[in-house]
C-alpha cells in the first residue's frame, strides 16, 4: 500500500499529521489513545466545497474513535481523518446481499483497506471520499459480525439435536448477554503455525500446536478464538488474499474437528493476505515466518476477571 497524491503540499501535510506507530493486535485495543493526536474544533462541516485539498491516502483502517479514523499507509505512517456528514463512502460492489454502492460510516472497520480523498479543515483532515472493495468489506465484517453469525449457526444446530437444546441455548444466551461490546478484547495468548509457499496443509507440528492452543483456551473462562491467515509478499494481492483465507479456514476446521473446539466459541476466520508481516519479506527466512496463521485467545473485557 502507498500514499498516492499529486496535490500541492499533500505529502508535507501528511507528515505533519502522522501519529506514532503502535504494533500488533494491541494497537487496535488502544485506538482511542491513537486517535487523540489530532485536535478537532467545532462540528464537522456539511459542505466541503471551497476547502483546500489534502493528501490522498491509500492504506488500511488501523483504529477508530467516534468520527475519527486512523489510516496506516506505506512505511507504517499513520494519519487521522475525520468522517463527517459530507463524506462519501462507496464500494465497488455490494456484498452479503446488500446490492448497493453507497455505504454508511458503520462500514469503516479496523483492517479494512481503503483509498481516501481528503480536504484540510481546522488544522486536520476531513475525508471527502472513501473508496473500498466489496470483497475487502466482507473480510473486515467477518470479525465484527462473527459472534452473531456463530450464534445463528449454533441455534440452527439446536433443532437438529434435540437432546442438547437446553445446554446449547443456555450457553449461547449466556455468552450473548455477557459479551457487551464484542470489539473490545483482552488477548490471553497467540499461537502461530506456519506453511510452505502456496500451501495450506498443516504439518504434524502445526497440528500439535493447534490442539495445545485449544487446550489452553479451554482452561480460560469465556475464551473465544480468533483465527487470522497471512501470506508472504510473493504473488498478487488477489492470490494472497485467497491463500490466506484457505489457511485460516483449514486451521478452523482442524481446531473444531480434531481439537474439539466448540464452534460457538470461534469467531469467523479472516485472511489478511501479506499485511502485518512478522518479519522482513526480503529474505527467505523472513518470508517463512510470514506464511502463517495466528490463533488468538480472546476474552471480552466486559467479562474478564469476573
Amino acid at each position: 500500500m502507498s500514499v498516492i497524491s499529486t496535490r500541492s503540499g499533500a505529502l508535507f501535510l501528511l507528515a505533519a499529521l502522522a501519529v506514532p506507530a503502535t504494533g500488533g493486535l494491541s494497537a487496535q485495543e488502544n485506538e482511542s489513545a491513537n486517535a487523540e493526536n489530532i485536535n478537532v474544533y467545532g462540528s464537522l462541516p456539511t459542505d466541503l466545497s471551497g476547502l483546500l485539498e489534502g493528501p490522498d491516502l491509500d492504506g488500511f483502517i488501523s483504529a477508530r474513535n467516534g468520527n475519527r479514523v486512523q489510516i496506516t499507509v506505506a512505511g507504517d505512517i499513520k494519519a487521522v481523518v475525520n468522517v463527517g456528514p459530507a463524506t462519501e463512502i462507496r464500494t465497488s460492489g455490494g456484498f452479503l446481499g446488500l446490492g448497493r454502492e453507497k455505504l454508511t460510516s458503520s462500514s469503516l472497520m479496523n483492517g479494512l483497506p481503503v483509498s481516501v480523498e481528503t480536504v484540510q479543515w481546522e488544522g486536520g483532515l476531513v475525508a471527502s471520499r472513501i473508496a473500498l472493495k466489496g470483497k475487502d468489506l466482507k473480510t473486515a465484517a467477518m470479525i465484527r459480525n462473527a459472534t452473531d453469525q456463530r450464534f445463528g449457526e449454533n441455534e440452527a444446530a439446536i433443532s437438529e439435536n434435540q437432546t442438547a437444546i437446553a445446554e446449547n441455548v443456555a450457553a449461547t444466551e449466556a455468552l450473548r448477554g455477557r459479551m457487551g461490546d464484542i470489539d473490545k478484547y483482552n488477548i490471553k495468548g497467540t499461537t502461530n503455525v506456519y506453511f510452505d509457499t502456496g500451501k495450506w496443509n498443516l504439518s504434524p507440528a502445526a497440528q500439535r500446536d493447534l490442539c495445545d492452543a485449544a487446550a489452553n483456551a479451554k482452561s480460560i473462562d469465556n475464551a473465544l478464538l480468533l483465527v487470522v491467515g497471512y501470506t508472504d509478499s510473493t504473488g498478487s494481492y488477489e492470490v494472497n488474499q485467497t491463500l490466506s483465507e484457505k489457511r485460516a479456514g483449514r486451521v478452523v476446521n482442524f481446531l473444531q474437528q480434531e481439537c474439539k473446539w466448540e464452534p460457538w466459541r470461534m469467531l469467523s476466520p479472516t485472511g489478511m493476505a501479506a499485511s502485518d508481516p512478522l518479519a522482513d519479506n526480503s529474505t527467505p527466512e523472513g518470508k517463512a515466518q510470514n506464511r502463517r496463521v495466528s490463533v488468538n485467545i480472546l476474552v471480552s473485557k466486559s467479562v474478564d476477571d469476573i
